[in-house]
């Protein structure tokens, strides 16, 4: 699974998010409407991006939060 793909996928959500006065709400919302509605697939490559020095600046600043933030929500289980 491309990773580029999945961070832009990720940034469109970020932005749509990213409208709601509250900053904690929307980092929450980013990272269930992730962790619902991704497969554990796709959030793995996802985190793997993250982490990938070359590829953690491509996402926006409210994406990153939420990883971060919501990351063990956000990692499937083994």
């Amino acid at each position: 699974m491309k990773s580029d793909h999945l961070i832009e996928m990720a940034n469109q959500i970020g932005m749509f998010f990213d409208s709601l006065p509250d900053r904690e709400e929307a980092l929450t919302g980013i990272a269930e409407h992730i962790r619902k509605f991704w497969e554990p697939r796709m959030r793995r490559t996802l985190l793997a991006a993250l982490d990938a020095t070359h590829e953690s600046d491509s996402f926006t600043a409210i994406v990153r939060d939420a990883l971060v933030q919501h990351r063990e929500a956000l990692t499937p289980a083994t």
